[in-house]
């Protein structure tokens, strides 16, 4: 990042830097309620791609028309992953927050069929066993927002045969966390829980908010931090006929 856009972020980096550093969940949730009107413009300044990118690789694996697929978007937010679903064709989308500011501005979006309150880690998604043909998480999961062993919960939910999209950060600051996930996400497909299809890696995930998230100074990577995405296929059944591969090469970009 050059000096010119730095000085032309200076709120916004403040605050996504100041959202990636609080680990205590009660705290972060206050925080993201009073940052809700200005969290898209926020991240949007900051060349959020998580969204957009999972989506996409999700959309390649989801087999059959995009509009008969039921989606739960966990962790939505404001509701940016229900616009790029919707761009994509997905209409059948839910969504769960544990912020109700939050939720407030992916109401107002109207794409989402139905929109609950919810902190996963503290209490279960308000779903029924094999309820829906994918479930996402973008962004959610680092330190002091959904622990890793709530991961479990989105199994529980995803259709046997249905896929499971996450996402995590995999610059310095995150990597304590990421490599907890990892090992849960492990030690789920080594129970026969789920098969990975795709880990794919992204080096411009956002930009840093600071030296600090890139460990090699803001210069390092274009000034973005690194960032990947998981893709899941909870067992139980095989591929339908006609549907999509079941292996997508990583992609690095």
């Amino acid at each position: 990042m050059t000096r010119e856009e730095a000085g032309r972020l200076p709120q916004e980096l403040a605050r996504v830097g100041a959202s990636h550093g609080i680990t205590d969940l009660a705290c972060k949730l206050r925080f993201y309620d009073d940052w809700a009107p200005e969290y898209d413009k926020d991240v949007a300044a900051l060349k959020y791609r998580a969204p957009c990118l999972a989506v996409d690789c999700l959309s390649r694996a989801l087999p059959g028309p995009p509009q008969d697929a039921l989606i739960l978007d966990v962790a939505c937010g404001t509701g940016l992953v229900a616009m790029e679903l919707q761009a994509r064709g997905f209409l059948q989308v839910q969504g769960v927050d544990g912020s109700p500011e939050m939720l407030k501005q992916a109401q107002a979006r109207g794409l989402y069929h139905h929109l609950s309150l919810c902190t996963l880690g503290q209490e279960p998604l308000p779903s029924s066993e094999g309820t829906f043909d994918a479930v996402i998480m973008v962004g959610a999961l680092s330190e002091g927002q959904v622990p890793c062993s709530a991961v479990p919960e989105l199994l529980r939910v995803t259709k046997p045969g249905g896929l499971i999209c996450l996402t995590t950060r995999s610059n310095p600051s995150n990597l304590p966390y990421k490599e907890a996930l990892e090992a849960v996400l492990d030690s789920l497909e080594q129970a026969g829980a789920w098969e990975r299809l795709v880990a794919q890696s992204v080096k411009h995930w956002e930009l840093a908010t600071s030296e600090q998230e890139t460990g090699l100074g803001t210069c390092a990577n274009d000034g973005f931090i690194s960032g990947i995405i998981y893709l899941y296929r909870k067992q139980g059944r095989t591929q339908g006929k006609g549907g999509r591969p079941s292996v997508v090469a990583p992609i690095d970009h």
